[in-house]
């Protein structure tokens, strides 16, 4: 045998002679000649790294970093929303969440082994199925916004047309992130004013709208399903889960595929992240459906198994014949979302639903009698547009001052459009504030 030199690693793959033979065709005959004209004071330089710290010190110095950041709780209220939103969440969900048998992001790769894992996605997808007015629903996607474009890609591969029709008052986050998506796979997106659903010429595989849309206003999905399907186009419906707490879901108006962001139901708004998509179709598109679904089944000795009925992505079968490429899934925020679902219960999410809903309308009722603002919403369920008589930045700022965080700026679809959301965590006395800030506010 050999001796190996001992400049050879197992994992580093240039033997001596490999390495010399690149310094020879370079024109150099050792290392140290090739790097010697890298000036002195940017090899091995000094680093002046301060003295360690013991744990308490350094607790302390992190907590002094983070200091700086503002959460929702240090101020008097909050009316940010645009996609995420702060509702309580019951201490029974986090208590949960935290158990050890829980804490992973990660869909078991032996199933039988996770009974329990297993079960809490099947019944967060019968949650999602009963929210949504769906047949099936997938475990969870990376958040809302990547579950949409997932839902018109679907829509391309059953009509095998690559013509994208989106709704022109969808949110324009949402459509960056489907852009993204399609960005090489030849696939066109052709956004659709309210007035050409009349047409009967659409040449698109489906038809993507959202509801309540991008500035709050509710949409007629019984319209837009029927126009929809008039043109063999597939409805896809991008929701707020909790405004079907109190209004018929989707799939009552016959529509082919929904999806949500999830993060309102129990999940923390945590700095943007990570949060859940939902996903949810008719059956008869299932094998078409991206992610994983866990379905319910008998053992050998007849007791309740679950399994992973289908899991159509690349790494567990045939590239080609993969509907999604989606790797780490969202386990772990699909156990708050179903934990929190089980503690309302479909009394409590009602009412949840009608709280958001009666604060919003009294807010907006209050906020139309101040000279000078506009309600500019017609229909809407918690989440509302004022049309303000100063620029949004500075109404915003007016209310930072007085420890407030106000809306969204929206100006770029509707002049001095500031979007204010309001939840079952906003108290008739935050929302009175809000009310007597405007009032008191000079342009």
């Amino acid at each position: 045998m050999k001796n190996k030199s001992s400049n050879n690693f197992p994992y580093i793959p240039n033997t001596d002679t490999e390495k010399q033979l690149m310094l020879d065709a370079i024109g150099v005959s050792n290392f140290v000649d090739l790097v010697k004209e890298i000036p002195a004071k940017y090899i091995n330089p000094e680093i002046d790294i301060p003295e360690d710290l013991s744990e308490q010190d350094l607790v302390k110095l992190l907590e002094s970093i983070s200091s700086k950041n503002r959460s929702i709780a240090s101020f008097d209220a909050s009316f940010l929303g645009a996609g995420v939103y702060d509702h309580y969440v019951p201490s029974i969900v986090k208590s949960i969440v935290q158990r050890g048998e829980f804490v992973t992001a990660y869909t078991p790769y032996q199933p039988e082994v996770s009974q329990g894992t297993l079960q809490v996605g099947f019944e967060f997808q019968t949650f999602i199925s009963e929210i949504t007015g769906m047949d099936v629903s997938n475990s969870g996607m990376y958040d809302g916004p990547t579950a949409f474009a997932e839902a018109c890609l679907m829509a391309v591969r059953i009509k095998r047309n690559k013509n994208i029709g989106v709704l022109h008052s969808v949110d324009e986050k949402l459509v960056d992130v489907l852009k993204t998506y399609t960005m090489f796979q030849d696939v066109n997106i052709i956004k659709i004013e309210k007035d050409q659903l009349d047409k009967d010429d659409l040449n698109l595989s489906c038809l993507a709208f959202q509801n309540p849309n991008s500035v709050g206003e509710i949409e007629d999905i019984k319209k837009i399903t029927e126009l929809a399907h008039k043109n063999n186009i597939l409805a896809i419906a991008h929701v707020s889960p909790i405004y079907h707490g109190m209004y018929e879901s989707p799939g009552k108006y016959g529509v082919d595929i929904v999806t949500a962001e999830g993060q309102s139901l129990g999940v923390p708004t945590s700095f943007g992240g990570p949060f859940i998509g939902l996903f949810a179709s008719k059956k008869e598109y299932i094998r078409h459906m991206p992610g994983r679904i866990i379905g319910k089944t008998k053992d050998k000795d007849n007791n309740d198994a679950f399994v992973l009925t289908l899991q159509t992505r690349e790494q567990h079968i045939r590239r080609e014949n993969a509907t999604s490429n989606i790797c780490t899934s969202t386990q772990l925020i699909s156990l708050i979302v179903t934990v929190y679902l089980a503690t309302l219960g479909k009394y409590g999410f009602n009412e949840l639903a009608h709280l958001c809903y009666q604060k919003a309308h009294y807010a907006a009722s209050e906020i139309s009698k101040i000279k000078g603002f506009e309600i500019y919403n017609k229909k809407f369920f918690n989440e509302f547009v004022i049309i303000c008589p100063d620029y949004p930045r500075n109404i915003n700022n007016f209310l930072l001052e007085n420890n407030i965080l106000g809306g969204k700026d929206v100006s770029k679809r509707i002049n001095n459009g500031l979007m204010i959301a309001v939840t079952e965590k906003n108290s008739k006395h935050q929302i009175d504030r809000l009310i007597n800030c405007l009032g008191n506010y000079k342009c």
